[in-house]
């Protein structure tokens, strides 16, 4: 998480409703958009959701895509 507090990609795997998914996060849109469109996932698909930075306690702004199916990494 801390990689993506200072602008670097984080996959954060998860499970929902039984399924495998994962978000790519970042609080750098920017380089989280140049990544959806190599892989040619849906920019649209975008969300923001600011997250509490565990140096500080503090909201700061980030974004990430819901990865599942065949855009989910090995």
């Amino acid at each position: 998480m801390l990689h993506a507090m200072n602008g670097g990609l984080w996959l954060h795997r998860h499970v929902w409703k039984g399924r495998a998914m994962a978000h790519l996060v970042s609080n750098n849109r920017e380089r989280l958009v140049e990544v959806a469109k190599e892989i040619r996932f849906p920019v649209e698909r975008l969300q923001f959701k600011p997250l509490k930075d565990p140096r500080t306690g503090e909201r700061r702004d980030a974004w990430h895509f819901d990865l599942g199916g065949p855009f989910l990494p090995p």
